[in-house]
């Protein structure tokens, strides 16, 4: 296999979160929300993987007629963005108003994240919490807490995007690479866990989602506590 069809490959990999994006979307539309949680796992587990295989093959030199950052963008618009804002509102976890407000503030703040040049530190880490509605969603369907608390924590993301706290990559931020990348792998598979057993998940797996879901969300903040904004 030549080089420009390895790289070509690659993006045709990236490619397919699309189509797992619409089988979520599809999913939450019946109301399935197991099944459109493992479709958005599914893309979640592929954005974890073209990255490194793009910087392995050289997407940039052999298949330059493809922006591979911007594919990733529009694919993780919909599967981290787009689809978990849909099933917050419709499954009625946040209904009435407080639905329609995280709708707005969610797809209104990412959109604008997605396209700030400035979300990456020099670590390769995110300044500002990231856009992983899926991630935070999905747990939200785990603990099913009162409306009241889904709204603050919404708020408090999306004010979070702008400001400059850490957050981690777990492939692309060296430090503690050998801690980050175990614990997304683990919160991938705990998390595919807790939908399959739609989100009645036994203690370990209760458990394993929460401690995963804490190290990813302040990791990034610990290192910039211990290490400073360029550490």
């Amino acid at each position: 296999m030549t080089a420009s069809l390895k790289a070509l490959s690659v993006h045709w990999f990236t490619a397919t979160g699309a189509v797992f994006a619409m089988l979520a979307m599809l999913e939450a539309i019946n109301r399935d929300w197991s099944a459109m949680f493992v479709w958005l796992i599914v893309a979640f587990a592929v954005d974890g993987i073209d990255g490194p295989l793009a910087r392995k093959y050289d997407v940039k030199t052999h298949a330059p007629q493809f922006d591979g950052v911007l594919l990733d963008l529009i694919i993780d618009y919909l599967t981290y963005v787009f689809i978990p804002a849909y099933a917050l509102y419709a499954s009625g976890l946040m209904d009435g108003w407080s639905g329609w407000v995280a709708i707005i503030v969610i797809t209104f703040t990412s959109a604008l994240y997605f396209a700030d040049t400035r979300m990456k530190t020099n670590d390769n880490s995110f300044s500002g919490f990231p856009g992983c509605w899926n991630m935070l969603i999905l747990v939200l369907f785990a603990l099913s807490p009162p409306w009241w608390a889904c709204l603050a924590l919404v708020a408090v993301l999306s004010a979070a995007m702008f400001v400059p706290v850490k957050f981690i990559h777990p492939t692309r931020t060296k430090r503690w690479r050998l801690i980050s990348l175990p614990m997304a792998l683990a919160w991938t598979a705990f998390a595919g866990l807790a939908a399959w057993e739609s989100f009645s998940p036994d203690p370990l797996v209760f458990w394993g989602l929460m401690a995963t879901s804490v190290y990813l969300l302040f990791a990034g903040a610990l290192q910039q506590a211990m290490f400073g904004p360029d550490g």
